[in-house]
């Protein structure tokens, strides 16, 4: 797994306001639903993206058949689908998406040539992470899913 820095996750999870998340679910209990539900509670806009529900609404915002079609700024997009479809969506993204800073390839994705495409670009590239796990981990927030944050220790510290 690629290595980042806690404090770029955490500027990154900060400062991106506008996520267009490709390949959402309208199902609540699929993990693209749940991910961008917990984004927008922390007040980030999300622009759902999926053609299978093209003209739908999702959060508050129609549901886009593709990047291209979006028309308003996005900061970030985050890809719900498998390696293998990363490469079109991340030259889409860069094609049509002018104030694009970050992809964020979730848990289990990655496509390095599409990363160096977007690095070369200027873009941040995240893969293989998901923004609501270190989102928790980074900001306190256990919650129920026992993930070891380094916030929170039944250690007594040195003495």
């Amino acid at each position: 797994m690629t290595e980042y820095s806690d404090q770029l996750l955490r500027d990154i999870l900060r400062r991106m306001q506008v996520v267009a998340c490709v390949g959402i679910s309208t199902n609540p209990v699929r993990p693209s639903y749940y991910v961008a539900r917990y984004l927008s509670l922390k007040g980030k806009t999300i622009i759902p993206v999926n053609p299978a529900y093209e003209g739908q609404s999702l959060f508050g915002h129609e549901i886009m058949p593709d990047l291209s079609s979006v028309t308003e700024p996005v900061d970030m997009v985050d890809i719900f689908r498998r390696s293998e479809f990363v490469g079109p969506i991340v030259d889409e993204a860069l094609e049509t998406l002018p104030s694009l800073r970050v992809i964020w390839m979730q848990i289990g994705v990655e496509d390095p040539a599409a990363a160096a495409r977007a690095e070369a670009r200027g873009v941040t590239v995240i893969q293989n992470r998901c923004p609501k796990i270190e989102y928790q981990r980074l900001f306190g927030e256990l919650r129920m899913g026992g993930f070891n944050t380094g916030i929170i220790s039944s250690k007594l510290p040195p003495q």
